[in-house]
């Protein structure tokens, strides 16, 4: 695939992106965006090698596809891009997107797509029509779940890194995705904020009916209790997954709401503990762990952050990109053999 980031190589923004360069490199021939032209993803995003960044669709031969790779808030496609997108579908590359803009819905792309046989490929597209039942969940597989204090904080590649070091140590564990870029890189799942409202619990418990044949699973976590615009999607699959174990996610020195910051972000034990309540309606659970994201930091700022967090809340901290997620992993193993002993 080509992935386009145009003009957005931020790594909030253009986090699609950088985590299709991280998880699934060998199926990236290029990234497009005209500004970096010529270097390397190594050297713009800090990850995906020596895969090149090119400035035109002519220069990633070999490609099949192109991948919308950004996720800007309201999840449009940018004005500037259409022409990009059209030249794409005349070449037949099938067109992948996770925006919330559905290609599908676009009369200009549909109309292009059909006039030279591409595909349109829309991962938040959704067809969940199932209210909550709480029935059928097997209480021996143990379910983990991603959280944050704030959108944008590492609850995926927290998820994702979690479940193959499970794996990595024997351990029956699957990642489930409840986004697009998650959905990228499990090959499946479900986009549970394009869910109706209604719905929401019941496609986060169809995701657990769907995989719980696994002994662990990780389900990658949505927006936050707490962002003014997001915390009625992370509602709903928290209740939804009826979790045993949540993982706290946050990144270093973000002090206020993304995008919107005017309002402080609130201290992480009180985040920890409202997420211990809101889940306890449904289901015993609590927090197991923090992952850190350490972003711009040194690592010794970041080591030195994380065994700050850890005496804070008492749990065990890691960034699990600098770190490696084996505390973590060793707190899923702990809370499954508690969960054992019951």
């Amino acid at each position: 695939m080509i992935v386009l980031t145009d003009g957005y190589n931020d790594p909030h923004t253009a986090k699609t992106a950088v985590c299709v360069l991280r998880y699934r490199p060998g199926e990236v021939v290029a990234v497009l965006d005209r500004g970096s032209a010529g270097r390397t993803c190594r050297q713009v995003f800090d990850v995906g090698g020596d895969i090149p960044v090119v400035g035109s669709l002519d220069e990633a031969s070999g490609a099949d596809s192109l991948l919308i790779g950004i996720a800007p808030p309201g999840g449009k496609i940018p004005q500037h891009w259409r022409p990009i997108v059209l030249e794409a579908i005349g070449r037949g590359l099938t067109i992948i997107s996770g925006l919330h803009e559905l290609l599908r819905d676009d009369p200009e792309f549909a109309t292009a797509a059909k006039r030279h046989g591409a595909r349109l490929v829309d991962l938040r597209a959704s067809d969940e029509h199932d209210v909550a039942q709480r029935r059928g969940l097997r209480d021996d597989c143990l379910r983990i779940h991603t959280v944050a204090n704030d959108c944008g904080c590492g609850k995926m590649v927290a998820a994702v890194e979690v479940a193959q070091r499970l794996r990595r140590a024997g351990v029956d564990a699957a990642f489930v995705a409840t986004g697009q870029t998650g959905i990228l890189i499990a090959g499946g799942g479900c986009a549970v904020d394009r869910v109706i409202a209604d719905f929401l619990s019941g496609a986060a418990e169809n995701l657990v009916l769907a995989n719980q044949h696994h002994d662990v699973i990780v389900v990658e976590g949505q927006g936050s209790l707490f962002h003014p615009r997001y915390s009625g999607v992370t509602l709903g699959l928290l209740h939804g997954l009826m979790s045993d174990g949540l993982i706290l996610c946050y990144e270093m020195g973000r002090s206020a709401v993304f995008g919107m910051e005017d309002i402080p972000l609130k201290p992480l034990a009180e985040v920890r503990d409202f997420y211990e309540r809101a889940a306890n309606i449904m289901h015993p659970c609590r927090v197991i762990g923090a992952a850190v994201y350490g972003g711009e930091f040194s690592d010794d700022e970041v080591a030195a952050e994380c065994e700050r967090v850890g005496r804070e809340l008492g749990l065990p901290a890691c960034d699990v990109i600098r770190h490696g997620p084996d505390k973590l992993v060793e707190a899923v193993l702990e809370l499954g053999r508690s969960a054992q002993g019951r």
